[in-house]
């Protein structure tokens, strides 16, 4: 029987620079995305998932995240006294329950298993998620609960992913894959970023996970890989013939919101599924085709 999967680890420590200067003194992560930021949409999914501990993995200057989430008293008041009930609401559906997020520091930039190990207390030995919010998901069913349900019914480590154009896996953590069963696929190796005829396919890792606890012990080797960073692909591949590990092909679309044209083409994609911006989402781009 799998242990529950209540947890997830939110690495916000990243310092946006190809925002700049929009990010000059806000978190990317607080970047909004028609009326939400990046990180509501992110913890909402895994809400959705069942998670029920939020670990902030953050940096300097990164306070606003946490706040977001804090319950704003004087504002709910003023929407109070003004009969704002639609905005009242909105406000309160983003506050999460007291005590369930906490936030730890990751004081130098080594790389995504840097961050991680950093939540190594918060979760001890239990399952976790890790959830990155610049990979912005648009699904029927939220990306991390097909990752939930996946872990529930094959135990171990699971990953998001996707197929890629071959001449990009330089830019991913890629799978070697042991047995392909359509949307479930089982891992026999992992490799960070491998060059593109090198690549053992074209199937690559996007910002959600399932983990073991003990993915720790080996990130904690601090062992650097690609860009000289603790790389977590490197970690996870140690896991692979110890314990279960599988590849999910999730459904749904992502956007690459740590970048430019990626982050603008989600503000369309949400727009439109929206019933009160679609029509004046598409009289806008009309005017531009």
């Amino acid at each position: 029987m799998t242990k529950p999967l209540r947890k997830a680890v939110l690495p916000v420590a990243g310092l946006g620079t190809r925002f700049l200067p929009a990010t000059k003194a806000m978190a990317k992560e607080m970047l909004p995305v028609v009326d939400k930021p990046l990180i509501q949409y992110a913890v909402e999914e895994a809400r959705a998932a069942g998670i029920e501990q939020f670990c902030f993995v953050t940096g300097r200057g990164k306070t606003a995240i946490v706040e977001h989430f804090d319950i704003a008293y004087e504002l709910e008041r003023t929407l109070e006294e003004r009969s704002k009930k639609a905005e009242l609401e909105l406000l309160r559906a983003s506050a999460v329950e007291p005590g369930s997020i906490v936030t730890v520091r990751q004081q130098v930039p080594l790389g995504l298993g840097h961050a991680v190990w950093c939540a190594r207390a918060f979760i001890g030995e239990d399952p976790f998620a890790v959830l990155l919010p610049d990979d912005l998901m648009l699904c029927e069913t939220p990306c991390l609960a097909q990752l939930a349900q996946a872990y529930r019914d094959t135990g171990g480590n699971v990953v998001a992913i996707e197929e890629v154009p071959r001449e990009r896996v330089n830019r991913y953590g890629v799978l070697d894959v042991e047995k392909d069963m359509g949307r479930l696929v089982s891992v026999k190796g992992l490799v960070e970023k491998p060059p593109v005829e090198k690549a053992p396919s074209n199937l690559t890792i996007i910002g959600r996970y399932v983990l073991m606890p003990e993915v720790i012990g080996h990130l904690a080797r601090m062992e650097r890989g690609a860009g000289g960073e603790v790389q977590l692909t490197d970690a996870m591949a140690k896991l692979i013939g110890r314990q279960p590990f599988h590849g999910l092909r999730y459904e749904g679309r992502r956007f690459d919101c740590g970048d430019k044209a990626g982050f603008l083409e989600a503000q369309v994609a949400f727009a439109l599924k929206r019933a009160d911006l679609a029509p004046a989402m598409r009289e806008i781009l009309q005017r531009y085709a």
